[in-house]
């Protein structure tokens, strides 16, 4: 009798790829490509290499960058002085002594970790990719095994290139049709997290696929896997293709010549196959997916913009219930509201969910001609040196300054209160980020997290809008 092999899945090929042994406990050492290093995450790992007397075991396979600590304004008192200072010095000097690769923040490559990775071609299909941030799943956009790791996980990446981790289930998301006017890939991802809730994806890899994700520009296969985190995965993943092969082709770091010929021949097989199986599948038609807001303090608290608040004593599950009612207490927040009457005081466009380049221009494309509503602040942030000086080529920059924008160095910025920018209490910011944890943007500040057209109609308006009422000049 001949027995047949399941297919694998695109997360099983590149996992397989990298198992360096197998434990009798289902642990599994995991040969990693490459890590990114910020400046929050890895003070305690150096410490503790010098502790042990250890060093770098390939330090090539090494960036380091500072981008959560450093202001946007680039004053030069604030990166002379104070917490932002000492980190970004302390990671500097950790560099230069274990001969890492270093980023400094005047530099042209500088900016968010999960959005200079892929500029540089550092990002690769088939690679194992970790870094000290939960948004690490960025990378698999690109058809990378990428994920956020804990300090002592990066002390053993440092040290030895690899990593004990147990493998996960797999969940894939079909997305079928075309997105419509208006709705961008925050949407869809808003909408996924809000299908499946902030666990849905817990202790799974998921795979990303269908004719949605095949139109979908890099830049937008990054904020769909950016946000897999949000649905309680560490892994998001798409598929390589020709759009990933164009955007990696001649980027610094990604190979040259008949390496990358090779590389391409290599990367066309990183699909799952056709009789793959996964342990779950969820489906979703683009075309049904509206503009999403989040109304509450978690990304699955969330609902499309022409609905109201949700009334928690509706909901039968008695600890959803008690989460709604202490979110829309935080959020002062009444049931029954419509959330295109909810204002705001302050709009961010940025982070590394949607601060790259087409994001911007999806900003400026609702900005144009039009001007910031009275007592709003808005801030448009680049997500890296690259994309603000492409966003300038573009003239992007004057839009923003015209409507009234500030407009920003590379950095996370008011994506986490680490920095400078952030809500002061009670104030309600409509957000590009990823988060809208409570005290995120700063203590007791609100954020609504929506795409980068719908902040731009927020920061016109001055409250929660639909850019596709605007977009059709009504």
């Amino acid at each position: 009798m001949v027995f047949k092999m399941a297919g694998q899945t695109l997360y099983d090929k590149v996992w397989d790829a990298h198992v360096v042994r197998t434990y009798a406990t289902g642990e599994a050492l995991l040969y990693i490509d490459r890590h990114l290093v910020q400046e929050v995450s890895s003070p305690q790992a150096f410490t503790g290499l010098a502790t042990r007397g250890l060093s770098l075991h390939r330090p090539e396979a090494h960036i380091a960058v500072a981008d959560h600590a450093v202001p946007t304004d680039r004053d030069p008192l604030s990166l002379r002085e104070g917490l932002a200072a000492k980190q970004i010095a302390r990671l500097e000097d950790n560099a230069r002594r274990h001969g890492l690769p270093y980023i400094p923040t005047n530099d042209d490559r500088h900016g968010i970790v999960h959005i200079i990775g892929p500029e540089l071609g550092f990002t690769l299909p088939g690679a194992t990719l970790v870094c000290g941030d939960s948004h690490t799943s960025t990378h698999g956009a690109f058809g990378a095994l990428s994920f956020g790791i804990g300090t002592s996980e990066c002390e053993m990446v440092f040290a030895t290139q690899t990593l004990l981790q147990r493998k996960q289930k797999r969940l894939r998301v079909l997305i079928n049709g075309e997105l419509c006017e208006g709705v961008s890939t925050k949407d869809v991802i808003l909408a996924v997290i809000r299908k499946i809730g902030v666990a849905g994806g817990q202790n799974h890899a998921i795979e990303f696929a269908g004719p949605g994700v095949r139109a979908l520009s890099m830049e937008a296969r990054m904020t769909l896997c950016n946000m897999a985190i949000e649905a309680g995965s560490r892994i998001g993943m798409i598929a390589p293709d020709e759009t990933t092969f164009e955007y990696l082709q001649n980027r610094p770091l990604a190979p040259k010549g008949a390496l990358w010929s090779q590389a391409v021949t290599a990367w066309r097989e990183l699909q799952s196959d056709p009789d793959a199986e996964f342990d779950d599948e969820v489906t979703l038609s683009a075309g049904e997916i509206t503009p999403h807001v989040s109304w509450g303090t978690t990304p699955a608290q969330c609902a499309p913009i022409s609905e109201t608040i949700p009334d928690p004593s509706a909901e039968q599950e008695l600890d959803r219930r008690a989460q709604m009612v202490k979110s829309l207490k935080y959020m002062d927040l009444k049931p029954g509201t419509p959330l295109s009457e909810i204002e705001i005081d302050t709009v961010f466009v940025g982070s590394c969910t949607n601060g790259r380049i087409e994001d911007l221009r999806r900003t400026a494309r609702v900005l144009k001609g039009k001007r910031v509503a009275p007592g709003v602040r808005a801030l448009v942030v680049p997500g890296s040196a690259k994309v603000r000086a492409d966003a300038e080529n573009e003239g992007l920059d004057r839009i923003f300054k015209d409507a009234g924008f500030e407009w920003r160095r590379a950095g996370c910025s008011m994506c986490v209160a680490m920095n400078n920018d952030r809500l002061n209490p009670g104030e309600r910011c409509a957000s590009t980020s990823n988060r809208n944890f409570e005290g995120r943007q700063g203590p007791e500040g609100r954020t609504h997290l929506m795409s980068p057209e719908m902040a731009a109609a927020a920061a016109i308006t001055g409250r929660l809008s639909d850019v596709r009422i605007l977009m059709n000049g009504r």
